[in-house]
């Protein structure tokens, strides 16, 4: 004989649970439905945008960084095409040494008075050395032409002090060897003589 109280509660035991019922046994923290154990889409877009960030920071050094570089390659190599020619021109300046000597030692009034073959000799040595202070300044080498300016130990080599009342104190008053520099570099300094006890500069009001 079938007891009717004992099938009543067969039946409940065996019913469907409602949502309700669910959402009150899912563990405290947690939401039943389809998005429960996905990550939080806050926290995503925040983790992309850090990782931008990030990423373009690395961009941005890695492009500096190269510009740098570029800048650097290029300055080397303006420095090795000015520069690249101390050597041979520190070499050269022995030559031009050599023919204004040969010119200084030609006393005016024989080098006025001279005519024929002394004369061309005179003359090619005179354009040689035209020829070959232009060649040198072509690539970057110049003469320091110091006379009456201010000594300058960084362009200067004094030799001696010498009293001049025509300059003032401290001036170059004489060039005993010409001085040459490269670009900004001195390749040789100036051998001067410098005046001791001439009148003193006045600066001049701005």
């Amino acid at each position: 004989m079938n007891d009717p109280v004992k099938n009543e509660q067969d039946e409940a035991a065996s019913a469907p649970v409602s949502g309700e019922a669910e959402a009150a046994a899912a563990p405290a923290g947690q939401t039943a439905g389809p998005e429960n154990g996905q990550p939080d889409p806050v926290q995503v877009i925040q983790a992309l945008n850090a990782e931008n960030a990030s990423l373009k920071d690395r961009l941005l050094r890695a492009m500096a960084e190269v510009e740098n570089m570029r800048r650097r390659t290029e300055r080397e190599v303006a420095d090795a095409k000015l520069y690249g020619v101390t050597a041979f021109a520190r070499d050269m300046l022995t030559v031009a040494d050599n023919l204004g000597r040969a010119l200084d030692s030609i006393p005016e009034e024989a080098r006025a008075s001279a005519d024929g073959a002394l004369k061309s000799l005179i003359e090619g040595v005179e354009l040689t050395m035209r020829d070959l202070t232009a060649a040198l300044g072509r690539h970057g080498v110049k003469k320091l032409e110091p006379l009456g300016e201010k000594f300058d130990p960084n362009f200067h080599e004094a030799l001696y002090e010498a009293p001049n009342e025509d300059l003032p104190a401290g001036s170059v008053a004489q060039v005993v060897q010409s001085g040459w520099r490269i670009g900004d570099r001195v390749l040789r300094p100036a051998q001067v003589g410098v005046s001791k006890g001439g009148p003193k500069v006045v600066a001049k009001a701005e």
